[in-house]
């Protein structure tokens, strides 16, 4: 397993995705979305694996603007907008090589062991 948890220090759910691996002494990578964000090449990745962009937007984020303003773009210009704001991504996503899942799911994290 190469586990790969992008969240945010603050972010509840992501402390519960740690204690979860940690209890199970799975070792993972923890990503600080704040500090250093998702790439263009992992933000492609957790799309095909969850299902497209509208799968990670968290509508409830504090950028109620930015969340409307992308019910009006294309599907690339969406793209490269949560790219450049990733604040509006729901947190976290646990990634396990090509299989990736958003907010705390252990019963799939279960199955990858």
């Amino acid at each position: 397993m190469n586990i790969q948890i992008f969240g945010t220090k603050k972010c509840f759910d992501t402390k519960k995705a740690e204690r979860y691996f940690k209890e199970r002494r799975v070792k993972y990578q923890m990503i600080d979305m704040k500090e250093k964000g998702m790439s263009k090449g992992e933000l492609q990745s957790v799309l095909k694996a969850v299902g497209g962009l509208d799968m990670l937007i968290d509508e409830n984020a504090k950028d109620q603007d930015l969340i409307a303003l992308l019910k009006y773009l294309t599907d690339a210009d969406k793209f490269d907008k949560v790219l450049e704001n990733q604040h509006i991504i729901k947190t976290p996503i646990v990634r396990n090589g090509k299989s990736a899942v958003v907010g705390f799911q252990p019963e799939v994290w279960k199955s990858w062991e």
